[in-house]
């Protein structure tokens, strides 16, 4: 029997999808592990200055990372994680330098760490996601990048795929528009309208379930989720529409027809 999942890929290429917006790290970039790491340091770093175990010990991944921060806008993340443990900090302000003791200074401080991470790193993009970027603008369909990250566009320059997508709406977007963030589907909605496309027209993929969630509550007419670590369950519970764990599954089932 065929997976289910496949037999729905060939739709994203049927005559009524127009665009497909593409979420960031763990879908386009391999930067989804990068963050994972810089938050682990700065909450670790914290957790162990708070004293006691800070309430149930060590930051854990992937389950801290998932749950909390995974594809949320950065001081949302830090917000989500404090709250599960229990800890309240004052927001202070985006300018917070990256030792302040709040939820912008924390988050200021992890943006520090994954760039230092990224500076000795570099960016590598997934092949598969980039072939299959490409096959879709060859059949006239837009594209778009779609992500939380203020560090969005920095990282498609460095990687050198800027003009791969025709629109991009991140987290500076998403700050100077006042919006919130994934899980709501604000961010997708202004995406599909800088490409002047309706949601029932457009397809979204992504791979944190904060980002199905927001897709699925956007109305989009195909969510396709990666499971990079979140969960095939858990993302079919966000609504996504069939999950792969790598976008060369649905090349091979378009292939097939």
């Amino acid at each position: 029997m065929a997976d289910p999942d496949h037999a729905a890929a060939p739709a994203l290429f049927g005559p009524t999808i127009k665009a497909v917006l593409f979420d960031l790290d763990g879908v386009v970039t391999d930067t989804a592990a990068l963050h994972a790491r810089a938050w682990q340091r700065l909450f670790d770093e914290f957790l162990a200055a708070e004293g006691e175990d800070a309430r149930s010990g060590p930051f854990r991944l992937p389950e801290d990372y998932v749950a909390h921060l995974d594809g949320k806008p950065r001081y949302e993340g830090v917000r989500s994680f404090l709250a599960a443990r229990g800890i309240d900090l004052p927001f202070g302000d985006p300018d917070d330098p990256p030792d302040a003791r709040s939820v912008c200074g924390l988050g200021n401080r992890k943006n520090r760490y994954f760039n230092d991470i990224l500076a000795a790193r570099g960016v590598e993009a997934f092949p598969s996601t980039l072939a299959w970027i490409r096959a879709l603008r060859g059949r006239g369909i837009r594209t778009a990048c779609v992500s939380s990250s203020k560090n969005c566009r920095p990282v498609l320059e460095r990687a050198g795929i800027t003009d791969l997508f025709d629109a991009i709406f991140d987290g500076r977007d998403l700050e100077q528009a006042n919006l919130p963030g994934k899980p709501r589907p604000e961010m997708f909605l202004r995406a599909s309208g800088r490409l002047s496309v309706a949601p029932a027209e457009a397809a979204v993929v992504e791979d944190a379930v904060s980002g199905v969630e927001a897709a699925r509550a956007g109305g989009f007419a195909l969510v396709i989720g990666i499971d990079r670590g979140a969960g095939r369950d858990a993302l079919r519970r966000a609504g996504a529409d069939l999950v792969v764990a790598d976008l060369a599954d649905l090349e091979a089932a378009g292939s097939r027809g």
